[in-house]
């Protein structure tokens, strides 16, 4: 089994991300996809929590354009339309199933978590619960893992390929800072 593609996390991430939530950062085991600019956009998360909460959200999408623009795609039905997506094609159902087991094979390199051993994020594999979270797997794994995700983020008029950072307090970083790491 390979470790999951993303960077080792710093105090100045960890300081972004927790900017970026509105609260301390928690768990934060890496950064798994990053910001044009180099500011964090998804976080992988231990799957117990330093309070000993069980966690089952690994791969947790926090930049504040992306979560905003997941939360409108949610509010403008789109959960409806990939869930009927789900019942309808074969192919699509098969890899979001395959998406699911990824996505537990990369969470269990930091720890099996008896409460949540079978659970994956975002309603995967049988419905889409969440498009925030299939969003970050789809950001951190790459296109092609996660099919519902990658739906989601071609429908989003965020981009992560365009710095739409705006964090109070937190400068973006240089190219020096980002190659440093």
């Amino acid at each position: 089994m390979t470790t999951p593609p993303f960077a080792p996390v710093s105090a100045a991430d960890i300081r972004v991300v927790s900017e970026q939530l509105g609260r301390e950062a928690r768990g934060v085991v890496g950064i798994s996809a990053r910001c044009i600019c180099g500011n964090p956009t998804v976080v992988s998360t231990a799957p117990r929590l330093p309070q000993g909460t069980p966690f089952p959200t690994f791969y947790y999408l926090t930049h504040p354009a992306a979560t905003a623009e997941m939360s409108r795609l949610e509010s403008g039905q789109m959960m409806v339309e990939l869930n009927a997506l789900l019942g309808e094609d074969e192919e699509v159902r098969e890899q979001y199933v395959r998406a699911h087991e990824a996505y537990i094979a990369d969470r269990a390199q930091f720890g099996e978590v008896e409460e949540i051993a079978h659970i994956s994020a975002g309603g995967m594999p049988t419905r889409v619960k969440c498009l925030h979270a299939v969003a970050g797997h789809a950001l951190a794994a790459g296109p092609g893992v996660n099919p519902i995700g990658d739906l989601a983020l071609a429908r989003s008029a965020w981009s992560p390929e365009r710095c739409e950072c705006a964090v109070p307090g937190s400068a973006r970083r240089s190219d020096e800072q980002v190659a440093a790491e």
